[in-house]
C-alpha cells in the first residue's frame, strides 16, 4: 500500500491531501459545534455558513503557506511551523467574520475553538502520514550498529533526527561534557557522561561513537579522541554543518576521522593578504595541474581570479577532470577567468619555451615532478629527466619569457637524501639557486615540505585501504618518523612563501614534531573500533606488519640542511639561507649528469649526485 501511494503522480497526491484537509476542516466544525452546544450538532439555518467557510478560507491560506508542496515522509519542524501559522491566520479570519455576521445559533467562540481542532487534526495527519511513510524507507533495511552522538548539542540533535529517517543505526544516547544536560533526555534519548562510554559499550553493546562537535577546540577534541582510543568502538566524524541545516545527512555522510584528527595537530593558519599576493588579474602557470599538489593550487588559485590559469600536464585524464573541476567552480562563483588545458611534459623545451611565449605567465608554479621514493630508486635516469632537467629546461623557458615568479613545489627528502628521488629534487633546487645569482630577472623560489597527506600514495589512504581489506597494515620501520601536513596546508604554503620570495631562498614549514608512522597506524586501528592482533593479543582483529625499510628510505626526515633558519612574515613559515654550486661549475655537473640519465648509467647518475648533493654520499654508500 505505501509503495503503491508513492507511486501517484504529484497531483493526483496533492488532490488527496487538499480532500482530507477538507474534511478535517468540516469534521472540526462538526466538533467544535457538538463541544460548545454539549450535544451532537447537525447544522441548520445560519450554521451552515461556518462549515462553508471552513474550507473556503483553510485551503487557500494553505495554498498561500506552501503546505501542498511539502513531503510528508520529510516533515520537520520548519513545516510544523508553517501549519501552525496559517491556521493562525486562518483562525483569525474566521473570527472576524463571526464577529462581523453575528449569525444566529452559531457561537462566537467557535472562532477560537474550531481553529484549535483543526490544528491539532491536521498537525495529527502530517505527522501519521509522515511515520508511516517513512516505515517504508526503513523497510528492509539493516541495523548496521548500534550508536552513541558525542555532542548533545545542535549537530548532535539534528544528527539523531537524520537517523530516526534512516534507521540504520540504534541510537543508545548522547554524549556530552556539559553536567546540567547529563542524566536528562533530549527526544527521548538519554544523555550519558563521558564516564560512562564504558558502561554503556558494556551493557548496550554500543559499536559506534560519532562526533557531533562541529566548534570544539582541536585540544579538546584530540582530548576526547584520546579517551576514546582504548575503547572498542569505530569512532567517526560530522560531514559539514551545512549539509546538517539542508537535512542531507544521511547515515553514509558519515566520515572517518579527519586528518588533524589523526595527527593531533592544527593546520597551518593562511595569510590571506600573502595568499593574494600577485595573482589577482595576472596569468599565472601551474605544471602538473592534475596532480594532487597541483590541483590543489588551481584550487586556492583560481579564488583569487587571475586573468588567466594555465594548467599543464602530461597526465591526459587528470588535467582533464582538474579542468572539469574548475570551469564548475568559475560557473558556480561566477569567476571570469580564463581556464587553458596544456597537455604536454617538462622533458620537452621546446614546448616549454612555446607556451611561455604565447602567453607570457606572471607567475609558474611548477609541481610536475616523479615523486615515489621506490619508483624513482627503479627508474633513475627518468627521475633525473624529469625532476631536475624538467625544472631546467621550465626554469629557461620561463626566464627567457619575462616571468616575474617561479616557486619549485620540493620535499623535505632533499634534505640529506638517501634516495635518487630526494636527490634529484635537491639538484633541482641547486638549479634554482644557481640561476637565481646568475643575472636573471625572474625571481626563483622553493618551498620545501614534508609529506603530503591525503596525495596519492599517502600513508592515510594506504592504511585506510588496508583496514578495509581486514589488514595487516604495512610499516617499514618500527621506528621511522615522517613530518606531515594537508593538502591545503602544502598548497597554502606554497602561494604564500612564493609571495614572500627575494630570489634563491628556500622555505621551509614549521610543522612542530614528526609522526611517528606505526604510532599513528595503531592510532587509527583503535579509533576503527578493532583491536589489535599481536603476540599478546593473538584475538585481535587487525595485525601491524614490519616489512622493513624500502631502497633509499630514511628513517626520519629533516627540512633544513643548515642551521639558524630566518624567521618570515609568516609565523610558521622559515627561510633557509643553504650552499649551493656556482652555475658555472653546475652547468658542467649537469651536463655530465643528463647524458648519463639518458644513457640510463646508474653509477654515472649517483656518482654527479655524490658530488653535488650535500650528504648523499655518505647515507647512499650505507
Amino acid at each position: 500500500m505505501q509503495s503503491r501511494v508513492l507511486e501517484w503522480p504529484r497531483s493526483v497526491k496533492r488532490m488527496v491531501v487538499v480532500a482530507l484537509d477538507i474534511f478535517l476542516a468540516l469534521f472540526s466544525t462538526w466538533l467544535a459545534y457538538t463541544l460548545r452546544l454539549d450535544t451532537p450538532n447537525w447544522p441548520t439555518g445560519a450554521q451552515w455558513w461556518v462549515y462553508l467557510l471552513a474550507p473556503v478560507l483553510s485551503v487557500p491560506i494553505f495554498i498561500r503557506f506552501g503546505l501542498y508542496r511539502a513531503i510528508f515522509r520529510y516533515t520537520g519542524q520548519s513545516a510544523l511551523q508553517a501549519t501552525g501559522l496559517a491556521v493562525l491566520l486562518y483562525g483569525c479570519v474566521l473570527t472576524i467574520i463571526l464577529l462581523w455576521k453575528q449569525w444566529p445559533m452559531v457561537p462566537r467562540t467557535l472562532g477560537v475553538l474550531q481553529p484549535l481542532i483543526f490544528l491539532f487534526l491536521v498537525g495529527a495527519s502530517r505527522a501519521i502520514a509522515r511515520f508511516w511513510l517513512a516505515d517504508l524507507g526503513s523497510a528492509g533495511v539493516k541495523v548496521v550498529g548500534r550508536l552513541l552522538i558525542y555532542g548533545a548539542g545542535t549537530a548532535g540533535v539534528q544528527t539523531a533526527a537524520a537517523l530516526r529517517l534512516s534507521q540504520q543505526y540504534a541510537l543508545l544516547g548522547f554524549v556530552d561534557d556539559d553536567a546540567s544536560k547529563v542524566g536528562r533526555s533530549i527526544n527521548g534519548v538519554p544523555v550519558f557522561a563521558p564516564t560512562e562510554i564504558s558502561r554503556v559499550i558494556s551493557r548496550q553493546g554500543a559499536t559506534d561513537i560519532l562526533l557531533a562537535l562541529p566548534s570544539v577546540s582541536r585540544d579538546r577534541r584530540n582530548a576526547i579522541l584520546e579517551s576514546l582510543r582504548p575503547l572498542p568502538v569505530h569512532v567517526r566524524t560530522l560531514p559539514g554543518l551545512s549539509d546538517l541545516a539542508s537535512g542531507r545527512v544521511t547515515v553514509q555522510d558519515f566520515r572517518e576521522l579527519d586528518v588533524e584528527d589523526l595527527l593531533g595537530r592544527d593546520p597551518v593558519p593562511p595569510n590571506t593578504a600573502l595568499l593574494a599576493r600577485d595573482l589577482a588579474g595576472q596569468v599565472v602557470l601551474v605544471t602538473g595541474a592534475g596532480g594532487s599538489i597541483g590541483g590543489e593550487l588551481t584550487r586556492q588559485i583560481i579564488v583569487q581570479r587571475p586573468r588567466q590559469l594555465l594548467l599543464f600536464d602530461h597526465n591526459e585524464f587528470g588535467l582533464y577532470s582538474i579542468h572539469q573541476e574548475l570551469q564548475g567552480v568559475c560557473a558556480a562563483q561566477d569567476l571570469r577567468v580564463e581556464l587553458i588545458a596544456i597537455l604536454g611534459s617538462v622533458a620537452n623545451p621546446d614546448r616549454l619555451s612555446a607556451i611561455c611565449d604565447m602567453y607570457r605567465p606572471a607567475t609558474v608554479y611548477h609541481a610536475a615532478a616523479y615523486k615515489h621514493v621506490p619508483m624513482v630508486e627503479d627508474n633513475p635516469g627518468e627521475g633525473i629527466l624529469n625532476n631536475v632537467f624538467g625544472t631546467l629546461n621550465l626554469a629557461r623557458a620561463a626566464s627567457a619569457s619575462g616571468v616575474k615568479r617561479f616557486v619549485l613545489i620540493s620535499t623535505d627528502k632533499a634534505v640529506r637524501p638517501t634516495n635518487v628521488m630526494g636527490a634529484s629534487k635537491r639538484m633541482a633546487e641547486l638549479v634554482l639557486q644557481a640561476l637565481a645569482q646568475d643575472g636573471t630577472e625572474t625571481c626563483f623560489t622553493m618551498v620545501r615540505f614534508g609529506n603530503v597527506l591525503g596525495s596519492s600514495g599517502s600513508v592515510v589512504p594506504l592504511f585506510r585501504r588496508q583496514l578495509a581489506s581486514g589488514g595487516p597494515l604495512t610499516v617499514t620501520h618500527a621506528d621511522v618518523t615522517r613530518y606531515f601536513m594537508t593538502i591545503p596546508e602544502a598548497a597554502q604554503l606554497v602561494l604564500q612563501a612564493g609571495a614572500m620570495a627575494g630570489g634563491g631562498d628556500v622555505f621551509v614549514l614549521d610543522m612542530g614534531q614528526p609522526v611517528k608512522i606505526i604510532d599513528l597506524a595503531q592510532r587509527m586501528v583503535h579509533l576503527s573500533g578493532l583491536t589489535l592482533r599481536d603476540a599478546a593479543h593473538p584475538e585481535g582483529d587487525i595485525e601491524i606488519t614490519v616489512t622493513g625499510l624500502r631502497p633509499g628510505e630514511k628513517l626520519f626526515e629533516e627540512l633544513l640542511i643548515g642551521d639558524h633558519p630566518e624567521p618570515t612574515g609568516h609565523a610558521r613559515i622559515m627561510k633557509a639561507r643553504e650552499d649551493f654550486l656556482p652555475w658555472p661549475q653546475l652547468a658542467l655537473q649537469l651536463s655530465v649528469l643528463q647524458q648519463a640519465a639518458q644513457e640510463g648509467d646508474v653509477a654515472g647518475i649517483k656518482t654527479v649526485l655524490t658530488q653535488c648533493v650535500q650528504g648523499y654520499a655518505a647515507l647512499a654508500c650505507d
